[in-house]
């Protein structure tokens, strides 16, 4: 799976964590640039990236994620081992 599938593929489980709304996942986006990610749906969007690709992340990885990009980067190592 490339970048860009996994980037396509968290597009569609961010479109469902924030009710549908269209995000541009560039890989600087954080959570302060969108409305409505808080602590919660946080919770809710880790949840649902476990689901969509088969694996739970580590504490310390869901910890040291800074933006999409590295988001990204975490899935696609995971999808290789």
């Amino acid at each position: 799976m490339t970048r860009e599938d996994i980037r396509s593929s968290l597009k569609d489980v961010f479109r469902e964590t924030f009710d549908g709304r269209e995000i541009e996942l560039a890989d600087e986006l954080t959570a302060k640039h969108v409305d409505g990610w808080n602590s919660v749906t946080h919770i809710d969007l880790i949840c649902a990236i476990e689901e969509k690709f088969s694996f739970a992340f580590s504490t310390a990885e869901i910890a040291r994620l800074q933006n999409v990009g590295e988001l990204i980067s975490v899935v696609e190592k995971k999808m290789k081992a």
